[in-house]
Order: C-alpha cells, then structure tokens, then sequence
C-alpha cells in the first residue's frame, strides 16, 4: 500500500466509538483512504483486545486485524465530563460510529434526533447493532454467528443433509462493515448537495438478509425452503470441487460456452452433445452424474496444472488454498494484498484507486496510546487534560 500524498478522504475526521469487529472494519476502510479515525474507547477497551491467542506485545491478533490508520483515546462516556469531551470534538467531526445497545447514547444525552442533529447539523451518524432498536427484536444483542443463524445461513450451509453450521468467516459483521462504508459515503456525497448530515440505522440482521442469495430469490419463486448443496452451485452446474489426480479443485462454468471450453481441455468433446447436459437446466438436474464423468477424466491429470490450462482456456478454475498458501501466493503479493510494516504483517486493501490509493499511516493503536495528543489537538489546554486525566474521564491505560 503506497503512501498517498492525497487520499480520497483526507480532510475528513471520524469520531469511533465502536467495538468488536463491524464498526472497527468500517473506520478502518475508511482510514485506509485517508480519513482521520479517532478511535475512542471505554475504560475497559476495546474487548477485542483480549480475544486470543495469538498476541502481540498484549494485544490479539483479530484486534490487529482490523484497527490500522486509527489514533486511540480512552474516555468515560458514563461520566457527565466524558459526555462534555466527545461534544466538543464533535463539533469537528464529519461522521459518529457507534454500536452501543439501542438507546444507550439516548440515556446519555446523546441521541441523534434529540441533541446530535441540532448540535451538529452537518454531522453523520452512523449506528450498527444487531437488530436495531425497534420491531419485535428491537434492542435485542446480537452477535455475528446468533444473526447468520437467524438469517438463515446456517440452513444453506454445509454439505447435504448435515446439520445447521456457521460459516468460517464474521461474513455478517465484516459485510455490515463494508454496507455501512457505503452508507456512510452516500451520505457525505449527499451532504455536499443538501448541506445536512443524516443518522443512518445499520443492523447486523438486515445485511445479513440482504446477503442471502439466491436461497431468498430461490424461495420466492419456487416455494421450496433451500437446504444445503455442499460446495455445489444450487443454480449452477458444473459449479462444485472435483478430485483429480493430487488435490481437490473448484470449477465453475456458468453457460454452454464455458461447458464446452471446459470438455474440449478435458478431450470430452463428446460431453458437449450429451443429452443429459445440454444447457444448464439438464447438468443442474445432472449434477452427479456429470460431476462423475468430469472426474474421470480429472482423475488423469495433476491438480496444480489442469487449473492452470482451464484458466488459461478462459474457464474460472483454481486449487483449494488453506490460509498459508494463501498469504504465501504470488498473487496475493502481486495484488499488494499482504503488507508489512515493521512487525506489522496483514492484508492490505482491496480497493484500488488509482489516483489516490490506500496507505498505512498508522499501525494499530495501543490503548489509550493517543489521548493526550488528541486532546491537545482538539484545544483542550494541558491543565484541562491533567484533570481529565485525574478524574479518568480520559485514561491513558484500560481499566481491569
């Protein structure tokens, strides 16, 4: 990630006040292009902190992950004086993220349509909570695997006829990330044109929903509940892993076109012309026996270099990676999709501007690392800090 002399979002201040793993995706998305992310945490931190192992110097591993480009300041919104030291950095700010409970920054006096709005008209807040703060789940927690199971994703995953299972990856957190930077750059985008900033309402359920296709699609206009398809495509075929000689590979071949590049590198011309898969509708409805025929004659050939050939062929084709092959791949260098930075090693991002693209301005914050030289930056006087600092209003150091 090269360094930007003018990222996209230089000039714009961001207020964190998020946890965990939505909120914190999101500021640092908009970190890495240049937004000025003033991470503000509670007196205990940011509980990621803890969740290992691994650490480094005593902070995880998954805390890391997703808190680059960001300054941290520790401070006490419970107090009335902590209250009074996020207002008057406010009144700077361009967006407020925050994934308190619902109604928790109402009973501080903080809430957008009662003080915020007024205040800071221009202002943008933004707030991600499970389900949001109405409706029959309304205020209700909700973590990530609790709403992919309530979205229906633990219905869909997994091989045929097994049970329930979570995805391997916080999709649902990290995909309500990505949603709210959407959100929170339309909203700024519309701020030029109507002067006004907006609240915007992002909840871990509604992303999750919105996530769920084709099985909601499929449902609609089929009445069947979907189920589990393994790793095949429940609308696709050839869409699926396949053994060949060394290791298993994932095909996918979306039309007649690709169907037939495919069977050719295969020297199975005679595939093309079978009745049972002559357009999409008959392999779907084919599916094993044709995951049979091309395993045949994959069975013949070195995993490694047939997806090689398919790929080259024009065909999406490739291994099955674990994560070390993944980091280690030429490609994910190539693509600048590992960085490192002293003993900073992670993924970088996958947003590509040309112009004006990413860069690590930051590493990850220790606790509290920043708070004296936000505050002074926000011209709270070094008495005002020191008595800030006395009261742990603000704290330098996490609260056991």
């Amino acid at each position: 990630m090269p360094d930007s002399p003018l990222a996209a979002l230089s000039g714009k201040l961001v207020i964190d006040l998020s946890r965990v793993l939505g909120g914190p995706y999101c500021t640092q998305i908009l970190g890495d292009h240049g937004a000025e992310i003033i991470k503000i945490e509670p007196p205990r931190g940011d509980e990621t902190r803890d969740w290992g192992p691994p650490f480094h110097e005593g902070d995880s591993a998954y805390y890391i992950g997703v808190n680059r480009n960001k300054r941290s300041m520790g401070l006490d919104l419970s107090l009335p004086e902590g209250r009074d030291v996020l207002l008057r950095m406010l009144e700077n700010a361009d967006v407020l993220l925050e994934n308190y409970k619902p109604g928790t920054m109402e009973s501080w006096g903080l809430g957008y349509q009662e003080v915020l709005k007024e205040k800071f008209p221009r202002l943008v807040h933004c707030r991600i909570s499970g389900f949001g703060s109405d409706g029959p789940w309304g205020g209700f927690p909700g973590y990530d695997a609790i709403i992919q199971a309530m979205a229906g994703w633990f219905s869909v995953n997994g091989e045929a006829g097994s049970e329930p299972t979570r995805l391997g990856l916080a999709a649902v957190d990290m995909g309500t990330g990505l949603y709210s930077v959407i959100g929170i750059l339309m909203a700024l985008l519309e701020r030029e044109r109507s002067g006004q900033g907006q609240y915007l309402d992002m909840t871990l359920y509604d992303c999750a929903v919105s996530l769920m296709h084709p099985h909601i699609p499929n449902y609609n206009y089929s009445g069947k509940i979907p189920g589990p398809t393994g790793n095949a495509h429940p609308n696709i075929s050839p869409y699926d892993t396949f053994k060949t000689g060394t290791i298993d590979i994932f095909i996918g071949a979306g039309n007649n076109r690709a169907f037939g590049k495919l069977c050719n590198a295969l020297n199975r011309p005679e595939l093309i012309e079978d009745e049972r898969f002559i357009n999409n509708i008959d392999r779907v409805n084919n599916r094993e026996a044709l995951k049979q025929e091309l395993e045949s004659s994959l069975a013949g050939f070195k995993g490694e270099e047939i997806t090689t050939v398919l790929a080259e062929a024009g065909l999406a084709a490739g291994p099955i990676h674990n994560t070390q092959q993944v980091v280690d791949h030429p490609h994910t260098h190539h693509r600048q999709m590992t960085v490192e930075q002293g003993w900073y090693k992670m993924t970088g991002t996958p947003i590509k501007l040309s112009r004006t693209p990413g860069s690590i301005r930051h590493l990850p914050p220790k606790y509290g690392e920043q708070t004296r030289e936000i505050l002074a930056e926000f011209g709270f006087s070094a008495e005002e800090v020191q008595q800030l600092l006395q009261s742990d209003t603000v704290l330098e150091q996490r609260r056991r």
